[in-house]
């Protein structure tokens, strides 16, 4: 009986020795840190652009006897382009696009749009506006670097995010402006045998809430279902005009994972706090946090946060949001309300009561009014109104979400040109 016990162990761990050197099987993406190691069996390099479109190898730079033929593509109004369109297991490394786009107005800016398909799914994984996806709101352009993304002199567009596909990856780009337009372009991506089971797909997610419902968390991803990992955000935020003068930063981002309803598990403390600041943001760009548009003058903000360092993982489901909160004092919200503005008042904080500073209204049973003469003069913390919008980054265990398809165009690009977004 012992003997048949230890043969069966033995055996047995003879399996899992074998089972987990078939999941090493799979490519390390973290190997190509290691400078001095040669390529593992069957893992090559290709690069995709206007020439070499396929990556076929020995075949770059036909035309023009190799002087520089086709360095870009055109892509006149209303065309789709497939910059990538490759078969078989591989991982997409970098991306590298320089565009006319650039010249247009942001509102042009937003009628340009990314897709990508992983495994010939039928709905695509990512769905952006072109400008949008590179890491910075409102059809922006900026000069900036993170981890994620980078615009190194303004002009220029470049994702670092490793993008992986078993049997297929395509991606398409289309514009939907009036003009035709130049795109260069370059993805550097492995071909490889296989990737390990637990290797997820990414996606990416845009929308805006043009008016965000009072009281209301603005969402920055919907609830989405699966095994995966929130990779961060993106926003973009037009303060309403009746507001101005007040700082719009106060609302906290909830994270709600697996099967949270009410209340998440994750929760910040503040707009600035979460993207790594603190009483306020100005204009900065690190590499895992940024504010790159503070423009108190026009209440223009864009700003992001990824969380590279930090994993958000989700076993089940995952969702996650952003309260639309401002501060101000009890003078400027009389004058909001006068003007017609829409709020709520939520809490005050009174320095001269000590520990019993924080007054917390929504807890009262019968909390001061604004116009009472004992609502305190102090700062106020206040539910507001505000233009917002968003792309959320993320890996998911399948290549294709049950998340909204991108909003039509007249959502994309209301109001940019009006608000003098530029």
């Amino acid at each position: 009986m012992k003997k048949t016990y230890f043969f069966l162990l033995a055996l047995a761990s003879v399996f899992a020795v074998a089972c987990q050197g078939e999941q090493d099987k799979g490519f390390k993406l973290s190997g190509i840190k290691e400078f001095y190691k040669a390529a593992p069996e069957g893992v090559r390099t290709r690069w995709v652009s206007a020439e070499n479109p396929n990556a076929t190898k020995g075949k770059g730079g036909t035309t023009n006897k190799g002087a520089k033929g086709d360095a870009y593509i055109l892509l006149g109004p209303g065309e789709k382009a497939v910059i990538f369109d490759q078969k078989g297991a591989g991982i997409i490394t970098k991306m590298w696009v320089a565009s006319s786009i650039q010249w247009k107005s942001p509102a042009d800016r937003r009628k340009m749009k990314i897709e990508m398909f992983w495994d010939d799914a039928k709905k695509p994984a990512v769905s952006v506006p072109f400008t949008d996806f590179f890491g910075i709101g409102h059809g922006m352009v900026r000069k900036f670097e993170s981890e994620l993304f980078a615009m190194p002199e303004g002009k220029s567009f470049n994702s670092f995010i490793p993008m992986p596909y078993r049997k297929a990856g395509r991606i398409e780009v289309t514009n939907d402006t009036d003009d035709q337009l130049m795109f260069y372009y370059k993805i550097d991506f492995l071909e490889v045998p296989r990737h390990d089971d637990n290797v997820m797909y990414f996606h990416a997610y845009w929308n805006r809430d043009l008016k965000t419902d009072l009281g209301e968390d603005y969402e920055i991803l919907p609830r989405v279902s699966g095994r995966g990992r929130y990779l961060g955000t993106n926003i973009g935020v037009l303060g309403d005009s009746i507001y101005k003068g007040t700082w719009f930063g106060e609302g906290e981002v909830k994270v709600f994972l697996d099967g949270d309803k009410d209340l998440p598990t994750l929760v910040g403390t503040g707009t600035e706090d979460y993207i790594g600041s603190g009483w306020g943001q100005g204009e900065y760009a690190n590499m895992v946090q940024g504010s790159l548009v503070s423009d108190k003058g026009k209440d223009i903000y864009a700003f992001y946060r990824y969380h590279t360092k930090d994993p958000v993982y989700f076993h089940k489901d995952c969702r996650v949001t952003i309260q639309q909160m401002g501060n101000a004092r009890k003078p400027k919200l009389m004058a909001i309300r006068k003007a017609g503005g829409e709020f709520k008042v939520l809490w005050s904080y009174v320095g001269k009561d000590g520990k019993q500073a924080s007054k917390r209204y929504l807890d009262m049973k019968n909390p001061p009014k604004l116009e009472d003469d004992n609502f305190p003069v102090a700062p106020t913390t206040f539910y507001r109104r505000d233009d917002v919008s968003a792309t959320a980054y993320f890996y998911l265990d399948k290549p294709q979400s049950e998340l909204p398809g991108l909003p039509d165009m007249e959502v994309r690009t209301a109001n940019l040109s009006e608000r003098g977004v530029k």
